[in-house]
């Protein structure tokens, strides 16, 4: 009994899922018979109002120009050229009437035809495709209109292949004079109604215009005109040949079209238009309904599922209530140790970060102390030049003081004054040097500033003119844009000292010894390009040149520390240090930096 028991619970999900899956196909299946069905009432209606519309407006265009040949019929010009068709004059000023009301009436042609059909007189006389000359006896329209009727008629152009709406009328000598062997001629209208066309083919659904025969000329679907709802027996087949009503063309059945486009071919509404026996129909899409069905449906089985996994939900709520009533005990336990550990692992962490932070200055220490000693370095490097730039002026300043003492003694107070004059100038250069030196050998506190970079460059170049012309070589600077920079002056300054000697270094042995400096301004960087005369970089040189402690310098020349520390230095700018052979031959160094302010010079 307990095993049943056991079994019968088991299987009572399973059997609830299947009654809810067959519960809900039942609705789908309900919902979707009944939307279908309402949906093709809704569309029928529709469709009904749009054929409404639609057969107005055909009935309109056709019946807006019904009167025009009957009224032609009466001119003058058209009764002496049906009189006397050899006036040439005549038949020339009836062609240019007919084709001024032609252009302001909108229709395709005008034209008159004598009474065997022969059309004597035409709007489009002067045109390639003039009906003038050509024989129409056979069109019914005109048969209708000599037998004393208004004739009408749809059907392909015999002389242009353009299909149009031809109205007709009989001509008479007056309006007194209506027999059936009285007509003088007819006169013909030639109406456009592939207008329509453009019209219906907004529409989703197919619209067809047929004639009597049950054949299609307008359609907003291509591919079903000139075919017939039905094969035509061979009556039919053979008044269309004997009229020429559709240029001779093969009549087959829609239904024999590929099945991809006679596939929209079915259930339609009719409404019959014209004096013609004309039937305009409508064919409902089929797929719309569909569509409309299949949106119903999918919104109740939505509300079914909603319904569906609200219960569910419930069920999962009352679940979880009772399971963490059972286990509250237990989760209370788990958080308390979750949070021994979260606390032990947050001390863990906060210790490391302090171990992070330590290592961190420790390392800014270091990078700092590594970019004062590549400075006090390179200044132990220019110590003989700028010591020589110094004796200089100290040696100029002896022999001036020693003049202006002798020029005293002797009474002549005036060169005593030029001579005291160039000992402040010489007082006054070895200040700006020594200056120079003490602002470049202080350390940096890292203090971001506006940098003018021109100012810079001519601080370092100050700082190397010695050794340039120790070593004999020429230094060119081309400042063609100031330009400022955020960063630290002193640190750019290195950076430009340490380039220049590398620069110097590189044309050491080599024939011409020249070094240019051009600062320019590039898509919101200031750049600066130095450029040595020297033997330029080789490639396995190239791929460590920016590393720590690489130079191929000889030993006690330097460390391999410059190149690295002035890429660290500059990065720290947002800017970037790149190095390549020139095409002109030696090396060039790169400088880029963010632009603070630009100034056109």
């Amino acid at each position: 009994m307990t095993n049943l028991l056991v079994k019968a619970r088991a299987n009572k999900p399973l059997l609830w899922t299947v009654l809810a899956l067959a519960g809900a196909l039942a609705v789908a299946l309900t919902t979707y018979v009944m939307a279908a069905r309402k949906a093709g009432g809704d569309v029928g209606e529709a469709s009904e109002r749009q054929l409404q519309i639609i057969a107005l407006d055909l009935e309109s265009v056709l019946q807006k120009f019904e009167t025009l040949p009957f009224a032609l019929g009466f001119q003058s010009d058209v009764l002496q050229a049906l009189a006397h068709p050899e006036d040439q004059l005549n038949i020339q000023r009836l062609n240019q009437t007919l084709q001024l009301i032609q252009r302001q009436s909108k229709v395709v042609a005008i034209y008159v035809l004598d009474r065997k059909g022969l059309t004597l007189a035409s709007s489009n006389w002067d045109t390639p495709t003039s009906f003038v000359g050509r024989d129409f006896g056979f069109r019914p329209y005109f048969r209708d209109a000599m037998k004393g009727n208004a004739g009408s008629f749809y059907g392909i152009g015999n002389a242009t292949n353009v299909p149009g709406y031809f109205i007709a009328q009989p001509i008479y000598a007056s309006a007194a004079a209506h027999g059936e062997n009285a007509a003088l001629g007819v006169m013909a209208v030639k109406i456009d109604l592939t207008e329509f066309e453009h019209t219906w083919r907004s529409s989703e659904d197919p619209i067809t215009l047929v004639d009597s025969s049950g054949v299609v000329f307008l359609s907003n679907r291509p591919d079903w005109k000139y075919h017939s709802l039905y094969p035509l027996n061979g009556t039919v087949q053979q008044d269309l040949t004997g009229t020429h009503q559709y240029a001779d063309r093969p009549i087959t059945p829609v239904s024999s079209l590929p099945k991809q486009q006679s596939a929209e071919f079915g259930q339609h509404v009719t409404r019959s238009v014209g004096r013609l026996g004309w039937q305009l129909m409508l064919f409902p899409s089929q797929a719309r309904i569909a569509r409309i069905a299949m949106l119903w449906t999918m919104a109740a089985l939505l509300l079914l599922a909603i319904a569906g996994i609200s219960l569910w939900a419930l069920y999962q709520r009352r679940r979880r209530l009772e399971e963490r009533l059972v286990s509250a005990e237990y989760l209370d336990r788990t958080i308390a140790q979750r949070t021994q550990e979260l606390m032990v692992a947050n001390q863990t962490l906060a210790a490391k970060y302090a171990k992070l932070q330590e290592t961190e200055h420790l390392l800014r220490s270091t990078q700092n102390k590594l970019i004062q000693a590549g400075k006090l370095a390179m200044l132990g490097q220019m110590a003989a030049g700028i010591a020589h730039e110094l004796n200089q002026p100290l040696a100029a300043i002896r022999a001036f003081a020693d003049n202006a003492m002798t020029f005293l003694t002797r009474g002549q107070g005036d060169k005593a004054s030029e001579n005291l004059a160039h000992i402040s100038n010489a007082s006054a250069r070895m200040g700006k040097i020594v200056g120079q030196l003490n602002g470049f050998s202080r350390k940096s506190h890292e203090a971001v500033a506006a940098i003018d970079l021109p100012k810079s460059i001519e601080a370092a170049a100050l700082l190397l003119h010695n050794e340039f012309q120790t070593h004999g070589a020429k230094l060119e600077i081309d400042i063609r844009r100031t330009a400022q920079v955020v960063g630290d002056s002193v640190r750019t300054e290195q950076v430009l000292i340490n380039l220049l000697r590398n620069a110097l270094d590189a044309v050491d042995n080599a024939e011409q010894k020249t070094v240019s400096l051009v600062l320019d301004c590039e898509a919101g960087e200031a750049v600066i390009r130095i450029r040595d005369s020297g033997p330029g970089i080789p490639a396995q040189v190239a791929l460590h040149l920016f590393e720590p402690f690489f130079t191929t310098k000889p030993s006690g020349k330097g460390l391999g520390l410059g190149l690295a520390i002035s890429s660290s230095i500059v990065q720290a700018m947002n800017g970037r240090l790149t190095a390549n052979n020139h095409s002109g031959g030696g090396a060039e160094f790169v400088l880029r930096i963010p632009l603070l302010e630009t100034v056109e010079t």
